[in-house]
């Protein structure tokens, strides 16, 4: 894409392996068909596709659809490897067997692997596996600046169109007349498309629903409207909320606002290496139990954001992860309850080697949404 640097992923199958080392049941080969995970691994963006790390190799495996495009895409992320092409399931499954005859012990990805599929390649290895898990995904966890230039752009265009969406929200408007308008802004900036279907909900019903699919329900007076919305830069996503109010908000509705955007400046100022996703999403749990709104923060805190909109490491109560400097999360707290209709603020942010940096940047000191630029 114009402008961007191109990614390397040269480096990346060297790391898996040396990642592997480490496995109590250690490996020679690993079998990967995450299509998410070749990409990372490859750059090869077809549909189709089976994996082989092997040594500091990669060879992909696809059906005749994609041979050509496998050759030049694996080409120009500079990925060691080489396509093997069976215009059958069966002379595909034939060639992997091929390709790790004189492997020693052989992995897979149990998490992206079917019961079925399983069976399919233990018998035609003729072999048992090893069972894997997450060692791709926690090499996909550190962007680069090539995949760091991609989010930021993304958030860039969400930034922008949002910026040109807001001021028109008005009475009268339906949530999906909104969705459109900033998915038609973000493909007009340069997106690919938008992240995920943009989130628009508004009023007592559709607003304290965190993931509402927008309808043809009308903006009003007085309504809360969050707004979620991402943008697709070639294969990259970002990640966006802002929330605002149909004309001036009530005590209540400005009392959860402010209280919603201290937990999350609060959350983003927290953000480094080192710290505990648990960690994290305490210190905006806590503060917006400590403002009496805690029963209605009903999600957890964050989520990485890359080639998935949601992937490792997630920000929860839960969660067992610890930030590391080149993480990609969301701090999106809310609070949601049918007297009011629900806030959320959320920002993207890079965990620097100091701190955090949030890559999305629109205004949200005030649930107004700005007015419309005088002619």
């Amino acid at each position: 894409m114009s402008g961007l640097p191109v990614i390397d992923v040269s480096g990346r199958a060297p790391r898996l392996r040396a990642a592997w080392s480490a496995l109590d049941a250690p490996i020679d080969a690993l079998v990967v068909g995450d299509l998410t995970n070749i990409r990372w691994l490859t750059g090869f963006t077809g549909s189709a596709a089976t994996a082989v790390v092997l040594g500091d190799e990669v060879v992909v495996i696809t059906d005749g659809r994609y041979g050509d495009q496998a050759e030049r895409q694996l080409a120009m992320a500079s990925c060691r490897g080489r396509v093997r092409v069976g215009l059958t399931q069966a002379e595909q499954v034939s060639l992997l067997a091929d390709t790790v005859r004189d492997a020693g012990p052989v992995g897979f990805e149990s998490a992206h692997t079917s019961h079925a599929r399983w069976l399919q390649l233990e018998d035609a290895l003729a072999r048992d596996l090893v069972p894997t898990v997450g060692l791709i995904e926690a090499g996909r966890r550190v962007k680069d600046h090539a995949e760091l230039a991609r989010i930021e752009r993304a958030c860039a265009i969400a930034d922008e169109a949002l910026a040109r969406v807001a001021p028109t929200l008005a009475p009268g408007r339906t949530e999906a007349q909104v969705r459109d308008d900033l998915e038609l802004a973000m493909r007009d900036l340069g997106a690919d498309g938008p992240s995920y279907e943009t989130i628009v909900a508004t009023g007592p019903v559709n607003a304290p629903m965190p993931h509402h699919r927008p309808t043809r329900t009308v903006l009003e007076l007085g309504h809360t409207v969050i707004i979620d919305v991402g943008a697709l830069v070639d294969g990259y996503h970002s990640d966006m909320t802002r929330t605002y109010v149909i004309g001036e908000p009530t005590p209540l509705q400005q009392e959860v606002y402010d209280a919603v955007l201290a937990a999350q400046a609060a959350g983003v100022a927290a953000v480094r290496p080192g710290i505990s996703s648990r960690d994290l999403d305490a210190v905006c749990r806590d503060l917006l139990a400590d403002a009496g709104f805690g029963p209605w923060f009903v999600h957890g805190t964050g989520h990485g954001v890359g080639l998935l909109i949601h992937e490792d490491p997630f920000v929860n109560s839960s969660g067992g992860w610890v930030l590391q400097a080149g993480d990609v999360v969301t701090v999106e707290p809310g609070v949601y309850r049918g007297d009011f209709g629900g806030v959320r603020v959320e920002d993207l942010v890079e965990v620097t080697s100091t701190g955090g940096r949030a890559l999305t940047t629109t205004p949200k000191d005030s649930p107004c949404p700005p007015s419309p630029p005088t002619i």
